[in-house]
């Protein structure tokens, strides 16, 4: 899975513009937040201005082209969710790797030497620990189908 085709499936995940009652990224629109993002006009943000910024500061930041595409794709996916250093560390995590939030040789070394199926089922398993410790609860129901919906994805593509 490349840039493009990862991005169409991260904006099924993704909703429209919310003020974000509730939400600790506040202000959200095509998943981009004003906390994150605080000199944007979050309301007026285009889809391709978005696309732009997840290609820049979450799919080359977090160095989603050194991944198989379908592994790509969820790391993408937790980093949009959670942030670059959060996936980064769940990765690690999966990896079996000291969690530094660094990518490094260590890193896709490690990554590299599991069956990248094992690595989407330990990297979600490790997602799903991460939101329940977040006691978040008003947002279990969406990241439950989000996991749900990225192993289907990952399954169907093989």
């Amino acid at each position: 899975m490349n840039f493009d085709q990862a991005f169409d499936q991260l904006i099924g995940n993704e909703g429209a513009y919310t003020a974000g009652v509730g939400d600790p990224g506040g202000e959200t629109n095509w998943g981009i937040s004003k906390r994150s993002y605080p000199a944007l006009d979050i309301a007026s943000l285009t889809r391709d201005e978005a696309k732009a910024i997840y290609y820049r500061d979450f799919w080359l930041a977090g160095g989603m082209q050194d991944y198989d595409g379908a592994l790509a794709f969820q790391v993408f996916d937790a980093t949009v969710n959670s942030g670059l250093t959060r996936a980064i560390k769940l990765l690690q995590q999966a990896a079996g790797v000291p969690q530094d939030g660094v990518i490094g040789a260590v890193t896709i070394g490690a990554i590299r030497a599991k069956p990248v199926k094992d690595m989407i089922m330990l990297l979600t398993a490790y997602r799903l620990k991460f939101w329940v410790a977040t006691h978040e609860e008003q947002f279990y129901g969406g990241w439950m189908n989000r996991a749900a919906n990225n192993l289907i994805l990952a399954v169907q593509n093989g």
